[in-house]
């Protein structure tokens, strides 16, 4: 299992939109083969500032999804909302504990 963690700046005033339409996509992500879960979270000192949290099965899962249409319409959008590109790290998942 990995995370992938991406960090990124929104231009000023579009932060509802970006927000809804980075919904969208994270709902269209659970229908991916290989999708576990995700978060959209914005620092507290930092409210231009979004931080996505996805995690899958396998990074060629993550790679398929960039590759579908559902993701594909929504990037130009989205990265026409931010200041500049956004930060990605990976992260294998050493100890996973969820509630139900």
């Amino acid at each position: 299992m990995l995370t992938v963690i991406t960090r990124l700046t929104l231009k000023d005033g579009a932060d509802e939109e970006w927000d809804r339409t980075m919904n969208d996509r994270l709902r269209a992500a659970e229908d991916q083969p290989g999708w576990i879960g995700g978060q959209l979270l914005r620092p507290l000192d930092e409210p231009n500032a979004r931080v996505i949290v996805g995690t899958w099965e396998s990074r060629p899962h993550w790679e398929d999804w960039h590759n579908a249409p559902a993701f594909r319409e929504t990037r130009e959008r989205l990265e026409g909302l931010q200041t500049g590109p956004a930060e990605m790290t990976w992260h294998e998942a050493v100890l996973d504990r969820r509630g139900d």
